[in-house]
């Protein structure tokens, strides 16, 4: 099973971004999935958590109204809309598939392999 995360890039403040995240060697469905990110001497932290249970989606404060989780089950794609990017959200950001709860503690079943978000001011 691979995660191919991808579309990270330079963009200035207020600037879009689309991440993807394609997977193979699984059909995700049914999977609870995640977007994470980690910042240059700093642990890796959930961004937004997609839970099929429920379903809820949780969004991490600091990216509340600006970025947007989806997935495209017949592609085997999820996605990350982040709108009105800002220096902070430098970072290197990750794709995960997982249970919900364990999503929460950073333990996925798989991970991307991450792709470089990069905001000038």
């Amino acid at each position: 099973v691979q995660l191919q995360a991808s579309g990270g890039g330079l963009v200035q403040a207020g600037g879009s971004l689309r991440l993807s995240c394609a997977a193979s060697g699984h059909t995700f469905s049914s999977n609870s999935m995640a977007w994470y990110r980690q910042r240059p001497g700093m642990e890796r932290a959930w961004v937004v958590i997609h839970s099929t249970s429920g379903p809820s989606t949780y969004y991490a404060d600091s990216v509340k109204g600006r970025f947007t989780i989806s997935r495209d089950d017949a592609k085997n794609t999820i996605y990350l809309q982040m709108n009105m990017l800002k220096p902070e959200d430098t970072a290197v950001y990750y794709c995960a598939v997982g249970g919900w709860r364990s999503l929460f503690r950073r333990q996925a079943d798989y991970w991307g392999q991450g792709t470089q978000v990069t905001v000038s001011s």
